[in-house]
């Protein structure tokens, strides 16, 4: 427990900490990129007649049709998710001169990446949706 407490702290220390001085440009960057893959495949979806996003990943019938839906969020976002790694694994040795936390990486990535893109797509599908008729290969 007490491992999980240190680890949260550090975290949240880190994460303030990031906000400015070196690479800053990454927190913007990246849900930046994450927004323009959200826009493109929202509008891929209201192209093909789909539900929103999210809404398909929370009412997938099953867990391979579930699995089928995250699979395809992740592979949208996997070059933003690897990027958003390697700029932090930058950023971590150019500011503990190593890259002692390997997990925070990857959970500002998926903070910065993953969740804006989950949260993005069904709204720019719904919009797209008004101006765009489905062509019928709805899945």
């Amino acid at each position: 427990m007490l491992l999980v407490i240190d680890f949260l702290s550090r975290f949240w220390n880190d994460l303030i900490a990031r906000t400015d001085g070196v690479m800053t440009f990454r927190l913007f960057l990246q849900p930046i990129m994450a927004l323009i893959t959200a826009l493109i495949d929202g509008i891929h979806d209201a192209r093909r007649g789909r539900g929103p996003y999210f809404q398909r990943l929370v009412h997938a019938d099953g867990y391979i049709a579930r699995r089928q839906v995250l699979r395809e969020g992740v592979s949208a976002t996997a070059r933003i998710l690897l990027l958003g790694v390697g700029m932090d694994v930058i950023y971590q040795i150019r500011t503990f001169g190593g890259f002692p936390y390997p997990l925070e990486a990857f959970v500002v990535a998926v903070l910065l990446a993953f969740i804006p893109y989950l949260l993005l797509r069904g709204p720019f599908r719904r919009l797209a949706g008004q101006w765009i008729k489905p062509r019928g290969d709805a899945e």
